[in-house]
């Protein structure tokens, strides 16, 4: 027989049992399309986090105070060292000529009013080069002005969201806003940039450091973001923070420095290590539907004995029963898998309508991994059925024994 009656005699012999059939694709796409699904949502939150880190620029270091260190003794065996990292920390890092620009950092929430209206908001105290450093964009103004960062200036930047609701369609720029008991005058707007690592962008103000120290009552920084003059510069720039740091702090490295793509690596190494475990998780489902494909056609082989036997008799060899076997469980298998791709694919467009931080559609390897799976399972749960209908004897199978 040729490859196209082959597969017309498989097709033929799925038609005839309609509903097992129906009901076979239908696990067999769940189960394809469960793993695909989970596969996508995986791979979506990695995509995500490596844009949100990508957005903060390629040669960016992170320094944070404290730091977490191994210690003798009895368990436990970490310790954590603190000291403040001042503002004169982060201004001696500008020594370094691998930096090419910092920001130093203050954060704490607060209420911000203007007039009758009232609003919870993310303060920032910085510098004017924080702009440049976390890659924002202004929507209209100037944002902090350049100077001495220890003068603590009344000037302050809102997010899009803050800015509507505290002034509504009203202008914004030249007013003043009230943060506890200080007034700050509105120089310019942000651009809607949204969400970036947990924090809304839109509803942050950004206020000059040494006044954000004054208002929160800290000496300390939250962190500095130290910019690498480029990309072959990053490790310089931070061997010579920890240097300059470790000088300030009695010859002691009592801060964390860690590069933007150490964190985007380590970030990208854990959530593909979960997808992958996902997946496997969902694949069980696909066991089952291959258990259900090879029960089927055990099933199948008993029914059809007297079909195998009129086969046998009229010269069919024993490897040509068994491809129309393995034809019927691979037509399954393959035919569930590309229902469920279709499925998944449907899902995936219709979530990420609704949720801009998926990416639409499924990954392209996770389509070809599915259609893998799929074939070994067609082929690995069918076997054994072929085998048996193969070795049945013609006469015995003729008279149904």
């Amino acid at each position: 027989m040729r490859l196209a009656e082959e597969l017309a005699f498989a097709a033929q012999s799925l038609r005839a049992a309609r509903s097992r059939t129906l009901l076979i694709l239908l696990a067999m796409a769940i189960g394809i399309a469960g793993v695909t699904l989970l596969t996508w949502l995986g791979e979506s939150g990695r995509r995500y986090v490596t844009d949100q880190f990508s957005a903060l620029g390629t040669n960016l270091v992170i320094v944070l105070p404290g730091r977490t260190e191994t210690t003798g003794g009895a368990p436990p065996l970490l310790g954590e060292t603190a000291r403040d990292l001042t503002l004169d920390d982060a201004l001696a890092l500008q020594r370094s000529d691998a930096v090419l620009r910092l920001a130093p950092i203050v954060a704490g929430s607060i209420a911000v009013t203007h007039g009758s209206r009232e609003r919870e908001a993310m303060v920032l105290g910085s510098t004017a080069e924080l702009l440049a450093v976390r890659h924002l964009e202004l929507g209209s103004g100037t944002f902090l002005p350049a100077g001495d960062p220890r003068r603590g200036g009344a000037e302050c930047v809102l997010g899009q969201t803050l800015r509507h609701e505290l002034f509504g369609n009203a202008p914004a720029l030249g007013e003043w806003v009230r943060l506890a008991d200080r007034r700050f005058r509105v120089t310019g707007v942000l651009a809607s940039a949204g969400r970036s690592l947990g924090t809304d962008l839109d509803e942050m103000v950004v206020i000059p450091v040494a006044a954000a120290q004054a208002l929160f009552d800290t000496e300390g920084l939250f962190r500095v973001l130290v910019e690498a003059t480029d990309r072959d510069s990053v490790a310089r720039a931070t061997a010579d923070c920890e240097r300059i740091l470790r000088d300030r702090h009695d010859g002691e490295l009592d801060v964390t420095v860690i590069t933007q793509e150490a964190v985007l690596s380590t970030f990208d190494g854990i959530l593909r290590a979960l997808t992958y475990a996902i997946a496997g998780i969902a694949a069980i489902s696909l066991l089952v539907a291959g258990i259900l494909i090879m029960n089927v056609m055990v099933i199948a082989v008993s029914q059809r004995r007297a079909e195998v036997g009129l086969l046998k008799a009229l010269g069919a060899a024993a490897p040509t029963i068994r491809t129309l076997f393995l034809w019927e469980s691979l037509l399954l298998a393959l035919l569930g898998a590309g229902g469920g791709l279709v499925l998944a694919e449907v899902a995936s467009r219709v979530a990420a309508a609704f949720v801009p931080e998926l990416t639409a559609g499924t990954p392209g390897w996770a389509a070809a991994a599915a259609f893998g799976v799929a074939l070994a399972i067609g082929v690995g749960f069918g076997t054994a059925p072929a085998v048996r209908a193969a070795r049945l004897d013609p006469v015995a199978a003729l008279a149904r024994r």
